[in-house]
């Protein structure tokens, strides 16, 4: 039998046995190791699958990106606009070097027509927030797609789902071993004018596609702009100009008329939107007729010669008095000399009342040999029509008689009488934002109005001055088409993503 002090000493022995197992920290690693290693390398292996996949997006995103901006640069409204656009995605196609994709399961992949779907729109959702489809279709149910070049102000780049195959296993959890990545872009045309006057025009269409075929052929047709009488609640219309803030702040009517009066006023306007001046319209006349070589002297609002010199050709249908010295004028000519002065004529519809667009819009038929009869005789006509065509355009025939300085002249000169110093021939170009009035309901001031787009008018005779103020001009371009190229030197092109 054992004693009790025996079994006193075998419990103390198990105790210190446990005590010491409890207490033993070897081996633990290994366990913690081994329960630990399977949330390490799945930890792990996520980072590099969120590497991977981000990697991959950010390839895709930039390539469609890339895509957007390039293609955007043609969407300039021209005919060809969208031929072109496609041309610089096939281009970018073709380049292996600059459009692989990594991390999605084709490896290292060249983006090919397969992979894009791209869409033109003619505009955007206003709120950011708002998603498009790759159909251009918005979450409204709004279709902002189109394939009308001239309408085409945005191109949206979809880079179609890739799939993208993890390393972390996720089927064990229930879930999928990969997915697909998606990118969109959204670019667009922005179009800017600088050194602009700010004056803006009523298209006499309501749709700029009807007024760029207007201007499309090599006769261009002469516009009457009116000042709006109406008051400030009078609703602007076809043929109606007025007046746009300076982005430098409300001009003075001192000041806005010395706009008008030089060549390159210090204004841009964008074509994403300007303001209208609110206020009185000014008297532009004393600073548009500074081009003709008239100068308002003694006016409240004097223009000066040294400053805003003449056109080179200042033809228009009035006799000269005291040519060159100081108090040196032109007038209308008597009953007995009209027969030798005429400016370049109006359109013939403005004389039978026929003009289309609420009768503010010619057709570029005027009476050119009349003209020609009168201000430069039995000189041969076989120099203008070769350089001007058989239709010959008021504008180029006034650049060829600048050219041809030795041309045979009737009574009035072709160049200024009064003043000698001159400026270059685009001095008689007034240059305008085109708007559309009826759908912007345009009266008063203080609008802040989409463009349709920037136009030039070759100014062909003196602005008449207070009450009526009406201004008459030949269309030459606006700035959706190429026309005779008077707006590039204005112009500030340039592409950007707006999503």
């Amino acid at each position: 039998m054992r004693g009790p002090w025996r079994r006193k000493a075998e419990s103390k022995v198990m105790l210190g046995t446990i005590r010491a197992f409890w207490n033993d920290q070897r081996g633990v690693a290994m366990i913690l190791v081994a329960i630990m290693l399977p949330v390490l390398i799945g930890f792990a292996l996520l980072a590099i699958d969120m590497s991977r996949a981000n990697g991959l997006h950010n390839d895709m995103q930039k390539g469609a990106d890339a895509y957007a901006l390039a293609m955007a640069a043609e969407l300039d409204g021209n005919p060809d606009a969208i031929t072109r656009a496609n041309r610089v995605r096939d281009s970018l196609l073709a380049n292996a070097d600059s459009n692989t994709t990594r991390f999605s399961t084709s490896g290292n992949h060249q983006l090919g027509p397969a992979d894009l779907t791209v869409t033109y729109l003619s505009g955007i959702p206003a709120d950011d927030s708002i998603a498009l489809d790759a159909a251009g279709v918005d979450a409204n149910g709004k279709n902002w797609s189109t394939t009308d070049p001239k309408l085409a102000k945005f191109v949206e780049v979809t880079v179609n789902p890739t799939a993208f195959a993890a390393i972390f296993p996720a089927s064990f959890l229930g879930g999928s071993n990969g997915f697909n990545v998606q990118t969109q872009a959204v670019a667009g045309f922005t179009n800017a004018l600088c050194q602009f006057t700010p004056m803006f025009i009523c298209n006499p269409y309501a749709n700029i596609g009807a007024l760029q075929t207007a201007l499309s052929g090599t006769k261009k047709p002469m516009i009457w702009l009116k000042e709006q009488q109406g008051g400030a609640s009078a609703q602007y219309g076809p043929g109606n100009y007025g007046f746009l803030s300076s982005p430098e702040g409300d001009k003075n009517t001192a000041a806005i008329t010395e706009m008008f009066a030089v060549t390159n006023p210090p204004a841009c306007y964008s074509q994403n939107g300007v303001t209208t001046r609110p206020g009185n319209i000014p008297p532009v006349d004393a600073g548009i007729n500074t081009r003709f070589d008239i100068y308002d002297n003694g006016g409240p609002y004097k223009t000066d010669p040294t400053i805003n010199p003449p056109a080179p050709n200042v033809r228009k249908g009035m006799v000269v008095s005291n040519a060159g010295k100081n108090n040196c004028s032109y007038s209308a000519p008597n009953s007995g000399q009209a027969k030798n002065y005429e400016a370049l004529p109006r359109d013939n519809c403005f004389t039978s009342g026929t003009c289309a667009q609420a009768g503010v819009l010619g057709d570029g038929n005027w009476d050119f040999s009349g003209y020609w009869t009168v201000n430069h005789g039995n000189a041969s006509t076989s120099g203008v029509l070769t350089a001007c065509g058989a239709s010959p355009s008021r504008y180029c025939v006034y650049k060829y008689e600048i050219s041809n300085p030795a041309l045979k002249s009737g009574q009035e000169a072709t160049a200024p009488q009064c003043n000698t110093t001159t400026q270059g021939a685009d001095r008689r170009l007034l240059y305008v934002a085109i708007i559309d009035c009826a759908a912007n309901a345009v009266q008063g001031g203080g609008q802040t109005l989409p463009v349709q787009a920037f136009g030039s008018v070759f100014i062909t005779e003196p602005a008449g001055g207070a009450p009526d103020a009406d201004i008459y001009g030949e269309m030459q371009d606006i700035s959706t088409v190429v026309g005779q190229n008077t707006l590039k030197k204005l112009q500030r092109n340039e592409a950007q993503l707006y999503r």
